[in-house]
């Protein structure tokens, strides 16, 4: 089962925990045989699911750009290290497209906003046929 995930970022401290807490038991309703969780490996949710899943015993793949360097500026070298395959992205590829061709499953931690681009992501999960987890528990927020 490959488990893809995209998420909102710039979330609070409460909310982190709560996310975690969710996509901890999202992952572990999983066998680890045969799971895999595809992340762009962004900051917030998507590097907390990479987290979940090989902490399951998961595997993880990345999605990323041949530009994007590992540490601060861009993905955990942790994570890219344990990553069983990284899906490099060529110019003028569309992220979202691509992710959604190599899961079955998406995770979608969004507080539900319209017109934004993950609300766009889900939509086109949906529009596939590709079942959509959308995690944003209650008292979750967005700073700023």
């Amino acid at each position: 089962m490959h488990i893809g995930v995209m998420g909102d970022h710039g979330l609070s401290d409460v909310t982190e925990m709560l996310v975690r807490g969710e996509l901890w038991k999202l992952v572990t309703g999983y066998q680890t045989y045969g799971l895999v969780g595809v992340s762009p490996l962004g900051e917030g949710p998507e590097t907390w699911f990479a987290e979940a899943v090989l902490e399951h015993g998961g595997t993880l793949e990345v999605l990323g750009t041949p530009a994007a360097p590992a540490g601060p500026a861009g993905p955990p070298a942790g994570l890219l290290r344990q990553a069983r395959a990284v899906h490099r992205l060529a110019p003028g590829m569309d992220p979202v497209d691509t992710l959604l061709g190599l899961v079955d499953e998406l995770v979608a931690v969004w507080d539900g906003e319209p017109g934004t681009p993950l609300a766009a992501a889900v939509t086109a999960a949906r529009t596939r046929g590709t079942y959509v987890h959308v995690i944003w528990p209650e008292g979750a927020a967005r700073i700023g």
